[in-house]
């Protein structure tokens, strides 16, 4: 068991030992008041760390891939947003209407970086462009998503108003343009502690996981999505995973990508980041509605790695 264990992503067994732990022992009242605080914290710690990690060169080297670029985006907060709408319309009269609402949010946010760039480098496709676009896809995730779900949704939930924006503008983009302001002092270090730094990084993600699961179970998610729920959960996630990875790599292939930058295009296309989704939520969302809205991503986030090794596999065996 522990050897299984052992072979499932890190960050994995974190978000889950996180689910456990609202589930088990959830933070209400002034623990949940303190938990935000912290939350806070990591999540401003996270988007520092981004801005200091992200070589400006890079940036600007990348953008001049614009074949490459220009429909990722389009594809990320275009049309996955488009699905994730016509997902929570769908879904709106056999799940919860949060939960439901959750496909919206999962379509607007931005691609991961991390494992969007090793599956690409597993499957033999363009690694440069990978981390490139996937670290431009979560800048303009930044800016974009949170007005990408509010113009689709119509303002649910969300209402960006002054407050709004100053929140994202002080938890997200502060710092990570103070992390970029500051790269060239704090950089050399960083690439020094890499370990310690992916630990933040995770640590971070948990904590606003856990914290808006906690509003989740709060608002009774276990009771209120039954067995027919779950399984109409798992089979929209599933068709999501589907328009998501064969839509991106039919993109690629008719704006004639090579088949390195196709491969890229794949899973930055398809792939959700819940690094990004976890601490957005919960400066967008109430920490109720947070976690009940978190959790389409959070089984995205999982089934995306299952999906993603065995296609990785397929795509380098066909290249040897």
């Amino acid at each position: 068991m522990l050897k299984l264990l052992t072979r499932v992503d890190l960050m994995v067994r974190m978000l889950i030992l996180a689910i456990i732990l609202a589930t088990v022992l959830p933070a209400t009242g002034s623990a949940r008041e303190a938990a935000q605080f912290v939350s806070n914290i990591g999540i401003f710690v996270l988007f520092f760390l981004n801005g200091v990690r992200l070589s400006r060169g890079d940036v600007a080297n990348g953008i001049g891939n614009w074949r490459l670029l220009v429909p990722l985006v389009l594809w990320c907060f275009g049309a996955m947003a488009l699905a994730g709408w016509c997902l929570w319309g769908l879904s709106a009269a056999v799940l919860p209407s949060l939960v439901a609402l959750g496909f919206l949010y999962l379509g607007v946010l931005p691609s991961t970086v991390q494992s969007a760039t090793a599956y690409t480098s597993l499957a033999g496709g363009n690694v440069a462009s990978s981390v490139v676009s996937a670290a431009l896809l979560n800048i303009l995730g930044v800016f974009v998503s949170a007005a990408v779900f509010a113009w689709f949704s119509g303002g649910t939930t969300v209402h960006l108003g002054p407050e709004g924006l100053i929140k994202i503008f002080t938890i997200l983009l502060l710092p990570f343009a103070l992390g970029q302001i500051l790269q060239s002092r704090l950089k050399g270090l960083l690439a020094s502690h890499p370990q310690l730094i992916g630990w933040m990084d995770r640590i971070a993600i948990a904590i606003a996981v856990y914290v808006a699961f906690s509003g989740a179970v709060e608002q009774d998610l276990w009771r209120r999505l039954n067995m027919e729920a779950w399984s109409w959960l798992i089979i929209l996630i599933a068709f999501t995973l589907l328009f998501a990875f064969v839509g991106a790599w039919m993109l690629s292939r008719a704006i004639r990508l090579s088949k390195g930058d196709s491969i890229s295009f794949t899973f930055a296309g398809a792939h959700k980041s819940i690094a990004m989704g976890a601490p957005l939520a919960l400066v967008m969302f109430s920490a109720d509605d947070a976690g009940l809205i978190l959790v389409p991503l959070l089984i995205y986030h999982l089934l995306q790695l299952v999906v993603s090794a065995p296609l990785a596999n397929y795509w380098a065996t066909r290249q040897n």
